[in-house]
């Protein structure tokens, strides 16, 4: 179970940092729009700029003036074509793991049992265990005889020369 979990949590690791990602990608290439009856908003890159342009500008009491950083590099542009595919093929991303979370988690033990059913289900599987490993040692054991046997048999052929 933990196996399962634990591959879970990947997958949902998985999806976060792909989903940054996507966000990361659209909120740089997604092409400026003004919703009808909306004022314009800034962009995120001109909000930087403009944050950027007034703390080298106004320096506070005390402080010194210092050289103004470097303005980020400008990502090269795509087209709305290209914008609108790389959408399409996130959103197929995303659901894509959703199907794969859903199917781990399906596979979850105890989904639709009661406590009561995986309690007797473990102690059943523990008989089982117990079987098993009294099946192995015997195995061992047998074996270890049969080891014993041939060594005598290897033996006794170097004795008859």
């Amino acid at each position: 179970m933990s196996d399962i979990l634990t591959q879970i949590q990947d997958e949902m690791d998985f999806l976060l940092n792909m989903m940054q990602r996507q966000m990361a990608h659209i909120r740089v290439h997604a092409p400026p729009s003004v919703p009808p009856g909306q004022q314009r908003v800034d962009t995120f890159s001109e909000i930087q700029a403009k944050t950027a342009t007034e703390n080298t500008h106004a320096p506070t009491a005390g402080s010194q003036l210092t050289q103004a950083p470097a303005p980020p590099a400008q990502p090269e542009p795509i087209s709305p074509e290209q914008f609108r595919d790389d959408i399409k093929e996130f959103a197929r991303d995303i659901v894509i793991k959703q199907q794969q979370m859903e199917a781990l988690i399906a596979h979850l033990p105890g989904l639709n049992v009661s406590e009561h059913q995986q309690l007797e289900r473990m102690k059943q599987l523990e008989r089982e265990l117990e079987d098993l490993e009294a099946e192995r040692l015997d195995a061992v054991k047998e074996k270890e005889l049969l080891l014993r046997r041939v060594e005598d048999k290897i033996m006794n052929v170097g004795r008859v020369r």
